[in-house]
């Protein structure tokens, strides 16, 4: 019994390192929504550039919408506040909204850091 308990643990964590592998790999489609060119706006851009670069170098594609020059946008994503990062892909769709700076906060919400 305690072998049987030991291969499916084994087995867990085989299949757990296989989808980590697997995420690793895939692109990534990113939407970040700010409100025009303030100075919370340019710290949100240059940390999600910065995390991208450092995580996902290669493997990402990043879309800045102004939601003053492009206020349809807001509706489409039903954004209610900026910033917010919209990760389309991969699945799950996810919305980090607020301060980007605080990048474990970030990592975590992209899937990029295990939480804890």
């Amino acid at each position: 019994m305690a072998k049987s308990k030991r291969a499916k643990a084994a087995g867990a964590g085989k299949a757990l390192e296989q989808a980590a592998q697997k995420r690793r790999g895939q692109k990534y489609v990113l939407r970040l929504y700010v409100a025009g060119i303030t100075p919370k706006s340019e710290q949100a851009i240059r940390s999600v550039k910065e995390i991208c670069e450092e995580h996902l170098k290669g493997r990402y594609d990043l879309e800045i919408v102004d939601i003053y020059q492009q206020p349809d946008a807001l509706k489409q994503e039903q954004v209610v506040v900026a910033p917010t990062l919209v990760k389309k892909l991969p699945l799950p769709l996810r919305r980090l909204i607020g301060d980007m700076a605080n990048k474990k906060k970030v990592l975590i919400g992209l899937d990029l850091r295990p939480k804890g």
